[in-house]
């Protein structure tokens, strides 16, 4: 390789013309890819004579620095002068930085797994209205007029007529009306769950609103026992929980059923922890079948309740219910 033909090298590069990006990649090829004119010279310093290669070495790399630095400032001139060689008809709409889709509402989350687990258990789903009537509401869960168990839940009640009270409406205080409704309308066997908005008059605090969420369930048939209902429970804290929950049982009241239990699952380590309530739960009361036209001597139930809330809230370590209501997208971003 003589000199002659390195100045001629030189002068072809700096002469050769780029003016689009498809001219700079022809450019690129040609003299500064692998299999590029410059890379090529450079494999073949090897061939000349011991004498001539130190001197052959630092003409190519001076070369070579002339063609890489032709390269950059035909890029830099290019990119500069994308923005004002515009046409009028080009498309000059950016692209949107891409954005999350969304996720369901953790209570959504926590609801959705909870009915797969009952899905499971052979339940399936219903509903009701949220606005109802003292029967379904109250007295036909063994909640008779003026008894103290009422007091249990405060409640919103709405009144159509100031001179007539038979017409007054309550938004419902739990979803157990559902129950009601559903043994009103179908003969046993029933197995089914009925989630949904449940409203109370409480104080807006970190631990109370003045609406939550339930999921209650109900199962009656003949020879329905209260081991039955056991058996239920521990599947479910297992399931919801993990196999090595620890639970306990204990009694309680509800005006519904009879015998009433509670459901606490350990929550915390083995040597730092607490017992948190998560379900009620008890056999049926004789008196809500009476209400409903079906023979308690002939049939026996079970039904279970629980707040999602609280379930949602255990779950993701959460310490202030109106977290939920807030629509933060801070505190929803985090359900993604």
């Amino acid at each position: 390789m003589s000199n002659t033909d390195l100045n001629e090298i030189r002068e072809e590069i700096e002469k050769f013309p780029i003016s689009t990006s498809e001219g700079l990649e022809e450019y690129r090829l040609k003299y500064l890819s692998r299999n590029g004119i410059i890379p090529d010279l450079l494999s073949r310093i090897g061939d000349a004579p011991p004498e001539q290669r130190a001197m052959l070495g630092k003409e190519l790399n001076q070369l070579k620095n002339l063609a890489q630095d032709k390269f950059k400032k035909a890029q830099q001139d290019l990119k500069s002068g994308a923005s004002h060689k515009q046409k009028a008809t080009d498309d000059i709409t950016l692209q949107v930085e891409p954005q999350p889709i969304g996720s369901l509402h953790p209570i959504t989350q926590v609801l959705d797994e909870i009915k797969s687990v009952f899905f499971r258990l052979g339940f399936t789903v219903a509903s009701g209205p949220e606005l109802e009537d003292d029967f379904h509401n109250f007295t036909a869960l063994n909640f008779p007029p003026e008894h103290p168990a009422r007091d249990m839940q405060d409640t919103f009640f709405i009144r159509k007529d100031e001179n007539d009270t038979s017409n007054d409406r309550v938004l419902r205080t739990h979803t157990s009306p559902v129950q009601i409704r559903l043994m009103e309308s179908q003969r046993p066997p029933i197995r089914a769950i009925m989630p949904g908005r449940v409203y109370r008059n409480e104080a807006i605090t970190a631990k109370s609103y003045c609406l939550f969420h339930q999921v209650e369930a109900l199962y009656v048939d003949t020879h329905v026992t209260f081991a039955e209902l056991k058996e239920t429970l521990i599947i479910l804290a297992q399931m919801l929980y993990g196999e090595d929950v620890r639970y306990r049982l204990r009694p309680s009241f509800f005006p519904f059923t009879e015998p009433s239990l509670e459901m606490d699952v350990w929550w915390g380590n083995e040597h730092k922890g607490q017992w948190l309530e998560v379900l009620g739960a008890g056999m049926v009361d004789p008196n809500v079948f009476r209400a409903v036209d079906i023979d308690p001597e002939v049939y026996s139930g079970y039904a279970l309740g629980l707040g999602i809330e609280r379930m949602a809230m255990l779950r993701y370590g959460i310490n202030d219910i109106r977290l939920f209501y807030d629509n933060d997208l801070r505190f929803l971003n985090q359900f993604l």
